[in-house]
């Protein structure tokens, strides 16, 4: 049936359209607005380390323990409310501001200032997992752990769990793709690159890690070989000598310093291993000793943002064929 309404209208001139294209315009914005509200106050299911977690809406006011989590939250351009009062790498540094709330450390949180914020969502990581069950009883809690047997798709699920709780998939997929992409160069350079060797030193000390261990992923993600395949899993690797580095004579040696990780030394690593011993490695002598990016390494692995960036360091280095 055709309607009586619009003939109506347009009999009545100009002023009846004008008043049309008002009352659809209006009853546009009033159907945008019921949507947007609907898809505010809908449920979202969240699967994560810690099991699955439903949250009324899209969150509000989010808190994060987890330096990788923030960090992908950074890229995805999400407003964060709190974060840990220590331990920010220079990377996230505009957090240390004061309007971001301080809710304790990496490893332990103030529940008083946890509760006071009225958070909407917690976000916790390895750090902070063992007080999922407190953080839980103050609001839904998800931890962003990223299983080491499987960390780049540990890492891509992340971003696009993120993605979706905060509608950010449009940024979540454009940081996917370059997180593809440079894992892409790395596995693509790797076959003919030679033997690598990991080891972190921490405190004058040195520890070296394989597959199968905390970065195991350089190996069993990325297909770098390694120099020797049983070191012992470790959350701070193998404790080792320089000898057993002489010994293992790798093609490349990839150095972590923790210390600089951490903001105790950022010179470290390089005085450990200036000496004799090192500078008789194949690695030494043809230039092949990288020295890694210490906090997106140690303290942001697993961000959005950390990860496509040490991938392409990586890259960059094994297709040249010696450190940059």
């Amino acid at each position: 049936m055709r309607s009586k309404i619009l003939p109506a209208v347009y009999a009545a001139g100009s002023t009846g359209r004008i008043a049309l294209r008002r009352a659809v315009a209006f009853c546009g914005l009033l159907a945008a607005i019921l949507l947007a509200s609907a898809g505010a106050h809908a449920e979202i299911v969240v699967a994560h380390a810690g099991g699955s977690t439903t949250l009324p809406g899209r969150p509000q006011r989010v808190l994060v323990f987890d330096p990788a989590a923030l960090d992908t939250l950074d890229a995805l351009g999400v407003e964060v409310a709190g974060v840990p009062g220590s331990n920010l790498p220079d990377a996230l540094a505009k957090y240390r501001d004061p309007r971001h709330l301080k809710i304790g450390t990496l490893f332990e949180p103030d529940y008083e200032a946890v509760a006071a914020a009225q958070p909407d969502l917690i976000i916790i990581g390895p750090r902070t997992a063992a007080k999922r069950r407190d953080l839980s009883a103050i609001a839904p809690t998800i931890d962003l752990s990223v299983d080491e047997d499987h960390f780049a798709d540990g890492v891509r699920r992340n971003v696009e769990t993120l993605g979706r709780i905060f509608d950010k998939q449009a940024q979540a997929s454009a940081l996917l793709a370059r997180i593809d992409a440079a894992l892409a160069r790395v596995r693509a350079a790797a076959p003919g690159a030679g033997a690598a060797l990991m080891v972190m030193v921490n405190g004058g000390k040195l520890t070296a890690y394989g597959p199968g261990s905390r970065f195991g992923w350089l190996h069993d993600d990325l297909g770098v070989k390694p120099a020797i395949a049983d070191v012992k899993a470790a959350t701070h690797g193998e404790v080792i000598s320089l000898e057993f580095i002489l010994k293992t004579d790798p093609d490349w040696l990839l150095v972590l310093d923790r210390d600089a990780a951490v903001g105790r030394n950022s010179e470290a690593a390089r005085k450990v291993l200036d000496n004799d011993i090192i500078a008789a490695t194949r690695a030494a002598k043809a230039g092949r000793i990288l020295y890694l990016d210490p906090a997106r390494w140690y303290i942001l692995g697993g961000g959005g943002t950390a990860l496509p960036i040490v991938a392409e360091e990586l890259a960059q280095a094994l297709e040249a064929g010696r450190s940059p």
